[in-house]
């Protein structure tokens, strides 16, 4: 055989042996939707490596931004095929619904990966939570009031980890807004992470854009919220300034996420 062939059937042989990768799209993860709203927004799609061994991989679930009141389910392409397992959430918008109501969705989401990612060779164990913006925010609610994930009998520090992109830590401006306070008057009360700052929670990694391009004050939210964190006595929390990068810093921070879910799985 000569160099060209075998270099042909070398080449072909890699490709059979590459992990290969499928989508399921528009999965509903409530039981029983109340509303039609709900039925077609509350969804998730899954983008996991098609295995035929006993291998579980970590999961990622990705909640989108757009202030809680736009935007879609996504799986951003630069955490595909990556031998993770990712799950782009959808839900519910302002003002169809009030905007806390999106907690609701999100909740009602992870818990649906907690007790069906397993068929889609996600590893319960290492599920990691993220998102962009009204999606960190999403991701931070949840987890942080224990309370969300309790109503499915599933313990929030269940989660492997927490990534926030960008994400609020005081109460949304959107909440903030259906009650008529203005975007510039910080709010922390029950719609905010910060309300509920405490030492057990999950491993954590807080990234934001540079704070002199950012959103308003979304840096030093997230650097208070840290600072809070570690002041309760919380040991595994980082936070991370995307310099040189404003709000959408979703790109090049994606790598980040990677990075930790992999530090965090190899442990």
């Amino acid at each position: 055989m000569n160099l060209k062939f075998s270099v042909f059937f070398l080449l072909l042989s890699f490709q059979l042996l590459a992990q290969q990768y499928k989508e399921v799209k528009d999965i509903q993860y409530y039981e029983n939707p109340t509303s039609e709203y709900m039925e077609k927004q509350s969804r998730l799609d899954i983008h996991f490596p098609d295995s035929d061994n006993n291998k579980k991989y970590p999961v990622i679930v990705w909640f989108h931004g757009g202030g809680l009141t736009g935007g879609g389910k996504e799986i951003p392409q630069e955490l595909k095929n990556k031998e993770v397992v990712v799950v782009g959430v959808g839900y519910r918008l302002a003002p169809k619904i009030k905007a806390e109501e999106t907690i609701e969705d999100a909740t009602a989401a992870i818990a649906w990966v907690f007790k069906n990612i397993e068929k889609y060779h996600g590893n319960t164990e290492e599920i990691f939570i993220s998102g962009h913006s009204a999606g960190g925010y999403l991701a931070l609610m949840v987890i942080m009031n224990k309370e969300n994930l309790a109503q499915y009998d599933i313990e929030a520090n269940a989660v492997a980890g927490l990534i926030p992109f960008s994400g609020h830590t005081i109460t949304h401006f959107t909440i903030r807004d259906q009650q008529g306070i203005p975007g510039t008057q910080a709010i922390v009360d029950k719609w905010a992470p910060l309300f509920y700052v405490r030492n057990d929670a999950p491993p954590i990694l807080l990234i934001t854009g540079d704070r002199e391009m950012e959103m308003l004050g979304r840096y030093e939210e997230n650097a208070y919220f840290y600072r809070m964190m570690k002041v309760a006595g919380q040991k595994e929390i980082d936070l991370y300034e995307m310099n040189g990068y404003g709000h959408n810093m979703v790109y090049p921070a994606l790598p980040l996420l990677l990075k930790f879910v992999k530090e965090k799985s190899d442990q």
